[in-house]
């Protein structure tokens, strides 16, 4: 069975995001959506909102499994048997530092990274600025699926 994983914090999950696993769900038998936990860093939504909405919007894709995931991403590899890491490439200066990342996964467990080009639809956009946006009343329906837009819409009014 041919597996891979998509990693990110998701928060939230964007139409950029779903780009990529639709993409790495057409190519995998299995494609892993590992939603990093950093303890240090106050998301938006909490680990199990981000799950959450990633399983819902994940929803029509059979070959997708949405988990948390802590530590180094090689290890949540070689723990599922995974070989491969899918990453959209926004633009050159994601690659920079994207590469870096792949060489060290690649020294430390010889888990390959694959780089999908971002839609051109989506090059702009991240979590970040979707939630920057949205924070100050832009209409981000355009960016994220309905569900993440009800949840974001939500969570803005109450802070």
């Amino acid at each position: 069975m041919r597996r891979a994983v998509c990693p990110g914090s998701f928060d939230p999950i964007t139409n950029g995001h779903l780009d990529i696993i639709a993409r790495a769900a057409r190519l995998y038998d299995e494609v892993h959506v590992a939603v990093m936990i950093n303890k240090s860093k106050k998301g938006l939504f909490g680990i199990e909102e981000r799950i959450e909405l990633i399983r819902e919007v994940t929803a029509g894709y059979a070959n997708v499994r949405v988990e948390a995931f802590h530590g180094l991403l090689v290890d949540f590899c070689k723990e599922r048997d995974i070989p491969a890491i899918v990453k959209g490439l926004r633009a050159v200066s994601d690659f920079d530092y994207e590469l870096q990342m792949a060489q060290m996964n690649m020294g430390l467990t010889g888990v390959e990274t694959l780089f999908v080009p971002t839609n051109p639809t989506y090059s702009f956009l991240s979590s970040s600025l979707v939630k920057e946006v949205a924070t100050w009343g832009g209409d981000v329906s355009h960016l994220v699926p309905p569900a993440v837009l009800d949840a974001l819409t939500q969570r803005l009014r109450k802070e």
